[in-house]
Formats: C-alpha cells, structure tokens, sequence
C-alpha cells in the first residue's frame, strides 16, 4: 500500500550483511506501483509504503522517502514492548520526526516473542535491512549510510544487530533509549525486586529465550541475547541515554560501553533525572535533539 504525506524526507543508509545474515532474510513482496502518486494533502514531498520483507505477518515495514532519484541516508526504526507486544504504528510521529529531516525511514515490525523464540528478532531486523538495500534505489537510499535505533526492547534488537558478527556493513551508528542490553541481568534484577516493571521485565526476558531460564540447554540462547558478549572491533558506535532510576538502569550500557571500548568502539552513555523509559524519555526537553545530532554526525 502506498501513499504520500506532506513532509520532505531525510535517509539513513543501508547495511550490509553477513552471509549468515543475508541467508536468513526472505525476498519482500513486490511493491505496488502507482502511476501517479499524489500528496493526498496537496503539498507533495514524501512517498510512504509498507512492504514485507518476509512470509510472516509481523515481518513488514513503513517505508518513508522522497523519490526524488537522490540517495538518502537511512533510518531504521525498532519499537518496544518488552519483545512481546508493540507496533511500527506507535512509532508514526517519530518516524515522520525523521523523514521531515531529509532522511528516509524504515518503520519496522518483527515476529514477537509469542511468535518466536530469539533470535527470530534479530534475523528479522537483519532481514528487513537487507530487504531495504536490495530495494536503494526505489527508497531513494542510501544502502551504505544508515543507523538503527531502538527502544527499550527494540534498542535492545538494535544494539544485537549492531555486535553481530565483526561488524555490519554500512552501518554507521545504533542509538538506544533505555535500551536492555543485558538480559541475564534483567533476570537477576527481577528476581527479587518489588518494582513490578523490573519483575515483568526478568519474565519477558524468560519468554524471549523460549521459556527457560539461564542454564542448562538454554545457556546458548541467553548468551546469544547479550549484546556486550559480541563485542568486536567493527562494531558500530552507540549511544544510549537511560532515565537515572528507570527499570532499565544505565549499568546496562555501562557495561557495553566497558566492553566495546576494549576493542575501540565508541559507546556514549547519558543519564537524564527521573524514571521515564523509552519513548516518554526519548521526549524529554533536549533528548530528540542529542539523538539528532549524534546521528547527523555519523550519517550527514
């Protein structure tokens, strides 16, 4: 389905994949082709269309540009909620936020853990910017120019995609708000705590590895979903901003920021005053403008 809005896009560039990678993703479904698109607002600029870029329902994506034959800059986009729910659609205005920018946008959805087990939500992250790149030239993208960013369990899918394998080509940044970059840390957290968020959390952790707990046959999985545990030296700078006393604690990034400096990846770690988390944090005054910046310096 495609439509136009009044805005002017802004792109993020694409990333290239790991031959494991490129095997797991699926050819997206043909777009449909529109003889004439026309600002539905009658102020022309973006073009908007959701395509699939696998065989599940979930895997589909909002794709924002100008077709104006320029390649872009990219933005990939990954909601949260706590890998079990959310939408793309709750992340419209963020989404158009960046498109008004000038860079084109890809808005994804994902299989949720009731629908697979990780790594489905990195494969399907990896697959969707495949997809992308394969298509540049129809998004007016850039496939060698992008970032990804994030939110709370989405930064966490981010931040994996951004340690996998040494390094993901073309992939110049992640940015994380309240990112969960250590799981097994979510689930000691949640073990006894009495805040009933940082509990759920440590449960949602437990569904996303299939239903088990650190050990055992499961071991591999949850080392899997730790992102600080892949660390390499082609890995892509990050930053992450945490609310100092959310249910996502800034040691998580902390931790990544120890881990990938080894190697001598970049990792900025801020800290806003509060408990908002994810997207009412992302709204607070000056933190859209940090992530702005941060991504205009790596990305243009």
């Amino acid at each position: 389905m495609r439509t136009a809005v009044s805005v002017s896009a802004l792109a993020l560039a694409a990333v290239a994949l790991t031959p494991v990678a490129a095997s797991a993703s699926m050819e997206p479904t043909p777009a449909p082709t529109v003889d004439n698109p026309v600002d539905a607002e009658g102020i022309g600029g973006l073009s908007v269309e959701t395509v699939q870029y696998g065989s599940h329902k979930r895997q589909s994506m909002d794709i924002w540009w100008t077709p104006d034959g320029q390649q872009r800059p990219g933005i990939f986009l990954i909601h949260g909620g706590w890998w079990s729910s959310g939408d793309k659609k709750y992340m419209r205005e963020i989404t158009r936020s960046y498109a008004e920018l000038g860079y084109t946008v890809f808005n994804l959805n994902y299989r949720l853990s009731g629908d697979a087990a990780w790594p489905a939500q990195r494969t399907d992250a990896l697959a969707a910017i495949a997809a992308a790149r394969r298509h540049a030239d129809r998004y007016a993208f850039d496939p060698n120019n992008y970032v990804l960013m994030g939110f709370s369990a989405g930064g966490h899918i981010a931040a994996a995609v951004g340690t996998y394998g040494d390094g993901i080509g073309g992939l110049k940044g992640v940015v994380g708000l309240s990112p969960i970059i250590s799981p097994l840390r979510a689930y000691s957290d949640g073990e006894k705590a009495t805040d009933p968020n940082k509990r759920k959390l440590r449960t949602a952790a437990i569904k996303l590895a299939g239903g088990c707990a650190p050990k055992g046959k499961c071991s591999r999985v949850w080392a899997s979903m730790e992102v600080a545990w892949h660390a390499s030296r082609k890995d892509a700078p990050m930053l992450t901003i945490h609310s100092e006393n959310e249910f996502v604690p800034p040691v998580q990034s902390q931790l990544l920021r120890q881990m990938l400096g080894q190697v001598g990846v970049e990792v900025s770690v801020f800290t806003q005053p509060g408990t908002n988390h994810s997207s009412p944090l992302y709204r607070e005054p000056g933190v859209a403008e940090r992530v702005q910046a941060w991504i205009a310096a790596r990305i243009g």
